[in-house]
């Protein structure tokens, strides 16, 4: 255990129940010296997760947990709609499936249904990853629309995990319209060896990119041409939550339609 860490935590938790004290108030209920309480609120205050009022010299919590909470809170709800669709998946296919939200410049796993083979991919709950070489990180990328996908990949590093593993941000760029073309993103042993993996994004209402779900396996199981027909049933699943939230088009559709409509 961290304690600095510790007592961050218990800072906020104080400040939860009773707001603008001062730093003797907090030394005291801490039972912790005013140097080291005063050094963890300079570091909270740097994060916006603690305010500090010049004129009283009193601590606060601050606006950053209000939107981390709105954050947990969404994650939460979207978790709970997406996870029947999700266990409906998994029992069809028996591999695991995982559902992540784009977090950042990263992946972030979120919710995950393990298959129920000896010889599987396991859970990453709560776990990030690279964008630039996993299928639900393509996919999301491929979602976005193209002026913050591109300025994505400009400023994103394209670091080597296996010898599949994409490094040339024009080879990632060809790489993600031929995703928005078909629909849906293939991992072939980019990000860990012996585990193959597809990917396809989950859009609302506004056509907006909201998460991304994958089935993945290892290779020993998971060839390149059972690839169609795990995407055929992922696309159904992700076709089905985006309906869900309002999406009448599937993201793939859509880009087909507009590609129709500029060559009219």
């Amino acid at each position: 255990m961290v304690k600095s860490v510790q007592r961050a935590i218990r800072i906020l938790e104080v400040l939860g129940r009773q707001e603008h004290l001062t730093l003797a108030a907090l030394s005291r209920k801490l039972i912790a010296p005013k140097t080291t309480v005063f050094e963890i609120l300079a570091t909270l205050e740097s994060e916006r997760l603690v305010h500090r009022d010049d004129e009283l010299g009193t601590y606060s919590l601050g606006i950053k947990l209000l939107e981390l909470g709105q954050m947990a809170q969404c994650g939460l709800e979207l978790c709970k709609l997406v996870l029947p669709f999700l266990q409906r998946l998994n029992r069809e296919l028996d591999e695991t499936v995982h559902l992540t939200v784009l977090d950042q410049d990263e992946v972030l796993y979120i919710d995950c249904i393990e298959s129920s083979k000896r010889l599987r991919t396991y859970s990453v709950i709560g776990v990030h990853a690279p964008l630039h070489c996993t299928a639900v990180g393509k996919a999301l990328l491929a979602a976005l629309p193209p002026g913050c996908r591109d300025a994505i990949v400009r400023r994103i590093p394209l670091p080597r995990f296996t010898n599949s593993t994409i490094t040339d941000r024009g080879q990632l760029m060809n790489e993600l319209e031929r995703i928005a073309q078909r629909g849906y993103a293939i991992d072939n042993v980019e990000h860990e060896e012996g585990v193959r993996c597809v990917g396809a994004a989950v859009i609302n209402l506004a056509g907006d990119v909201v998460a991304s779900i994958s089935v993945s396996g290892p290779t020993q199981r998971i060839s390149m041409q059972s690839m169609d027909t795990l995407a055929a049933a992922l696309l159904a699943t992700t076709r089905d939550i985006s309906q869900r939230l309002g999406a009448v088009t599937p993201l793939h559709q859509r880009s087909r339609q507009s590609d129709a409509l500029l060559v009219k």
